[in-house]
């Protein structure tokens, strides 16, 4: 590593942290000629994932798009930023894992839905109608049906008691 106020390759790392949810390494280093200290980051190269759309074209991933699509499903809803941005970042992280370079954008919403059922009705809902791209109200009428029917059983599950031996 050069430093950058005089081009010397003689340093030492001073501080190794973890960076940008362990998807990094913050690198804090001393020049041994003049003395500067500066930061280097170390991260793994990303292969680019693509995603397929219903169209049948493609394009890249973008993190901006898909925030800026769940904040709209989140709007006026009791969500906060940060856990949208814990939305993402999960999203993003499954992506990276995956062993296919390509990705269909419905799989995509998937795991958003996933991640948003327990966070926000509404705001699975709003965006399950855009993702599953419902062709009528009977549809979305036995999405909600499902959705409700999930709730009770979860509830009647959380209410029973566990009976002595």
């Amino acid at each position: 590593m050069r430093c950058p106020e005089c081009d010397a390759r003689e340093n030492r790392v001073v501080d190794t942290r973890d960076s940008r949810g362990g998807r990094a390494v913050r690198r804090r280093r001393e020049c041994g000629v003049c003395g500067a200290r500066f930061t280097t980051y170390e991260h793994v190269e990303e292969r680019p994932v693509r995603v397929a759309k219903r169209d049948g074209s493609g394009e890249d991933f973008d993190r901006i798009k898909l925030l800026r699509s769940i904040t709209i499903a989140c709007a006026k809803r009791p969500v906060t930023e940060a856990d949208i941005d814990a939305i993402v970042d999960a999203v993003e992280e499954k992506l990276t894992r995956t062993v296919s370079s390509e990705v269909s954008s419905s799989q995509i919403g998937e795991i958003v839905m996933d991640h948003l059922a327990p966070l926000d009705r509404v705001a699975f809902v709003r965006f399950a109608s855009v993702y599953r791209n419902f062709q009528d109200i009977g549809e979305f009428q036995d999405m909600v049906h499902d959705l409700n029917a999930e709730e009770r059983r979860q509830g009647s599950a959380r209410n029973q008691e566990e009976l002595p031996l």
